[in-house]
């Protein structure tokens, strides 16, 4: 393996982190254009839980026009995804063998294909059951109309929270490639993983035991369908195999 000087390192980083900005932002902008339209159209699922004359309301007098913006700048980033784990891809490459390479690509595909199911999951699935089921409990009396903001950053949270956690069977996966586990391991502490799951439920969603549950399950699906394609990986091997 020939070492690469600092300089070139920096000077590489910087190129990658340039392309990333560059891409966020020529998404962003068609997006931005009609920021309006597309936080009406995603706020849909919520606006039809709501009571009949109910509507979202803007505390802040910048929120009409930062929140539209802000959802714009999200969006730009989770279309981007692809291209900016590509990016981070291409850095760090030139360290890795040629069986480290050949392996870490199914796993960087598989990483976006499940960031993005996760996320699809949270916006179709779980999120209209919660606004239902939130807006149904409010005491008699109250008129539920959700803030604009507030929407936007539990929106954002729960889908970058489901994106994260279905990477599940992607980190068991590297942790049995890697030799820090082995499967055998794995399964001999389920019962740790899936009270593990309950606590990761806990700390990314809000306090009820509805939405701890729409992430904790799934999490403990995804630790089984990791468990089940670790059994046919092996550990990477620490030799001094050539790079391609």
């Amino acid at each position: 393996m020939n070492a690469m000087p600092l300089t070139r390192h920096l000077l590489e980083l910087r190129q990658r982190l340039l392309r990333s900005v560059i891409a966020i932002v020529l998404v962003f902008i068609p997006l931005f254009m009609f920021a309006g339209e597309i936080y009406t159209h995603l706020a849909q699922p919520l606006m039809q839980a709501l009571p009949e004359g109910g509507s979202m309301i803007a505390t802040d007098v910048t929120a009409p026009f930062l929140v539209p913006f802000k959802l714009a700048l999200y969006l730009s980033m989770l279309l981007a995804m692809p291209f900016l784990l590509h990016q981070c891809w291409s850095f760090v490459s030139p360290g890795l063998y040629r069986r480290e390479k050949r392996f870490a690509g199914p796993l960087l595909l598989a990483s976006v294909l499940l960031f993005y199911l996760g996320a699809l999951f949270a916006w179709f699935v779980v999120m209209p059951l919660l606004f239902a089921f939130f807006i149904s409990v409010a005491p008699e009396g109250v008129a539920v109309m959700t803030d604009i903001g507030a929407w936007l950053g539990f929106t954002m949270t729960f889908v970058m929270a489901f994106g994260m956690a279905f990477e599940l069977p992607v980190a068991v996966v590297l942790m049995v490639a890697s030799g820090i586990t082995t499967p055998a391991a794995l399964a001999g502490g389920r019962s740790y993983v899936v009270v593990g799951c309950f606590v990761a439920g806990m700390l990314l969603t809000p306090p009820d035991i509805i939405s701890q549950s729409l992430l904790a399950i799934p999490m403990w699906v995804l630790f089984e369908v990791g468990l089940l394609c670790s059994r046919w990986v092996e550990p990477m091997e620490d030799d001094s195999e050539a790079l391609s």
